[in-house]
């Protein structure tokens, strides 16, 4: 008989992130979004898929002000999730919202300074035999142009939109977004040592920008030559949130 591994809770500095429930544990990649995504001039930001909530509570970890909404359509991950944020130190900012991002557009007011996601990948990867995994790792239910036509009517004019993604498919988002008025204005290309090439890419969009905006380009190491030695920059984004940074 196989055995069911027991996931424990993820101790952050300021919160902990219960995630038995979740089919996408706590992992760099949200860790990564949660730390960069632009949140200046804030008032309101929404997670589609928060999963664990971790992004969520991130974000308002990050600001003093913002009302931070995490959207997700598993009925277990989002009671985890709403558990989680009302256990962390800024309840009174985060509301986690049971249901489909698609059919909850009518309910969500246009006006979001921030969206984020760390949305469904691997369209052309092989299915998971976990229908909640496969759901949140693959493009079966949410693909990358719905994604990017549902956050350019969720935000507002002076909006941003942030997500992560593998390489190849952060790239073909940037051609996608084209077709809702989205700007790539800033991209991070993440390696994990400084000899490989990316395998992520941090990617943030704009409403109102000319065709000839040239977006700024960065890029994030996250390990030294040495085997899982942090790089300076990699412990410089994410010390609020690790204990051990």
């Amino acid at each position: 008989m196989k055995k069911t591994k027991i996931y424990q809770p993820f101790q952050f500095k300021q919160f902990t992130i219960e995630q038995d429930k979740c089919a996408m544990k706590i992992g760099t990649d949200g860790v990564l979004l949660g730390a960069w995504c632009n949140n200046t001039n804030c008032k309101t930001a929404l997670d589609i898929g928060t999963g664990t909530g971790v992004i969520a509570i991130m974000i308002a970890q990050r600001t003093e002000q913002t009302l931070v909404y995490g959207v997700e359509i598993d009925n277990a991950a989002y009671e985890q999730a709403k558990n989680n944020m009302l256990r962390s130190p800024w309840a009174n900012r985060l509301t986690a919202i049971h249901g489909n991002i698609q059919h909850l557009l009518h309910q969500l007011k246009p006006s979001f300074d921030l969206v984020v996601s760390n949305p469904p990948y691997f369209s052309d990867g092989t299915p998971s035999l976990d229908s909640n995994k496969n759901a949140a790792r693959h493009t079966v239910m949410l693909t990358h142009s719905n994604l990017l036509r549902i956050c350019s009517l969720l935000l507002s004019d002076i909006g941003k939109i942030c997500l992560i993604l593998p390489f190849e498919e952060g790239m073909k988002c940037i051609e996608v977004a084209k077709a809702y008025s989205l700007c790539c204005t800033k991209i991070n290309y993440v390696k994990s040592r400084i000899k490989q090439p990316p395998e992520r890419v941090l990617l943030q969009f704009e409403k109102n920008k000319n065709a000839s905006y040239q977006k700024e380009e960065s890029e994030l190491i996250i390990y030294k030559d040495k085997e899982r030695e942090y790089t300076a920059d990699y412990i410089k984004l994410t010390k609020e949130f690790y204990l051990n940074m």
